[in-house]
């Protein structure tokens, strides 16, 4: 059997990038390697950088395959080349951190070279940090919800959206979701980019109630949520062309209009996506030609009367009329089922809750499982909840002792 080779070089944007153990695989089923990854980000940087360049990139590294575990990473290496710029943040939490700003080829290949299969940018410029180019619509379909129903919830927005004035850029989150950017004039805080999208989910749920929600909290959502949170400040979204962690390694797919109806985003691959992009180039090549203006959903905003919508804990400090936030009406039973640093541990503890109450189980529904995704301060952990609202009161289980009980992590 041959050696793993040590290093392959790649010549990008007029630099050799070093690709170390480039035979790593990092997509176990394709086989897709190191190598892989960063042959792909320079086939497709014109349109990665559309999406990531310019930008403070937070960084999500597998570096032993997805598979593996993976961390955040918001520092840039203190080991970087000379060319690879950074630029200093400072988040909700109170800290402060150097990220990384690519702006060519070559550094795509280079953070690829670190297992960063996505590029997770900022919505803002490095010349100016606080105030976004980007409201980042995020259509996140839960548990049970078809892909149907997330393509029609994309029509509605574009509707909204083109009533207030703005361009919408679709693409696929690469996950089951779906993404709308809209670009916009740097002029708005985080705070009025937040109203805005939250504006703009009561109006997509008031014109779609059926198909859409933006119910802030978990288990009164049905439907596909509008998440308008992903704009909050220090929140970042997966760009176009990013890869994504799923067996068959798909990647954010940008999109036309007349392609929403009929995409499917499994089409859209590590494998596939170089032949289209060179086909057809980058479809959201426009979008910094169309640069909007929020005072269409800032107004929409006030119309609507409702306030704002609660804020993360760490965030509520950036409030900038936390009076107006309305109080919560929660009136769901729910249960903690348990915590664990591994999803799949905390869904074993969830299958041994199932088997102690056969009865309740037949009663939930699809969405009545909240499998919470949790972001510590280098990596998620996984929050398991169910609501018992299906299920009949004298068969409802009471709290249990977490199973499993693992104790978890301070937030970024």
């Amino acid at each position: 059997m041959a050696a793993n080779r040590k290093a392959e070089a790649l010549t990008a944007a007029g630099r050799e990038v070093s690709i170390s153990n480039p035979d790593k695989v990092l997509f176990a089923k394709p086989k897709h390697t190191k190598l892989d990854l960063a042959r792909y980000y320079i086939a497709v940087a014109e349109g990665a950088l559309r999406g990531a360049g310019g930008r403070p990139n937070m960084l999500v590294r597998y570096p032993d395959g997805i598979e593996g575990e993976h961390f955040y990473q918001k520092r840039a290496p203190k080991s970087r080349p000379s060319w690879i710029e950074v630029v200093e943040l400072h988040f909700p939490s109170g800290r402060a951190a150097e990220e990384v700003v690519p702006r060519d080829a070559a550094a795509l290949a280079w953070l690829a070279n670190l297992a960063c299969l996505e590029l997770h940018p900022h919505p803002v410029r490095a010349e100016d940090l606080d105030h976004p180019d980007e409201l980042r619509v995020d259509l996140d379909p839960v548990p049970g919800v078809t892909w149907k129903q997330v393509q029609d919830t994309a029509l509605v927005t574009r509707s909204v959206l083109q009533d207030c004035k703005l361009v919408g850029w679709p693409k696929t989150s690469g996950s089951r979701g779906m993404h709308i950017y809209v670009r916009l004039q740097q002029r708005w805080s985080f705070d009025e980019v937040r109203r805005s999208a939250l504006a703009l989910a009561r109006e997509v749920e008031k014109r779609a109630p059926t198909l859409a929600t933006s119910k802030w909290w978990k288990e009164e959502r049905h439907g596909v949520f509008v998440d308008y949170n992903q704009n909050a400040k220090d929140r970042t979204v997966a760009a176009a062309y990013s890869v994504r962690p799923t067996p068959d390694a798909r990647v954010s797919a940008p999109l036309t209009w007349e392609e929403v109806g009929d995409c499917n985003p499994a089409d859209f691959t590590l494998a596939s996506m170089p032949a289209r992009f060179k086909k057809l180039g980058d479809l959201h090549a426009a979008i910094d030609e169309h640069a909007g203006s929020l005072e269409g959903l800032l107004g929409l905003f006030e119309r609507q009367g409702l306030g704002d919508a609660p804020w993360p804990p760490h965030y509520r400090k950036q409030a900038l009329e936390p009076a107006r936030v309305q109080p919560s009406k929660r009136k769901h039973p729910l249960i903690e089922i348990g915590r664990a640093r591994h999803k799949e541990a905390a869904l074993a503890g969830l299958e041994r809750w199932k088997a102690r109450h056969p009865q309740a189980v037949s009663y939930l529904e699809p969405a009545d499982v909240l499998v919470d995704s949790m972001r510590g301060r280098y990596s998620t952990w996984t929050r398991i909840r169910i609501n018992l609202q299906h299920v009949p009161e004298k068969l409802r289980p009471s709290q249990e002792a977490l199973d499993p009980d693992e104790k978890i992590f301070s937030s970024s």
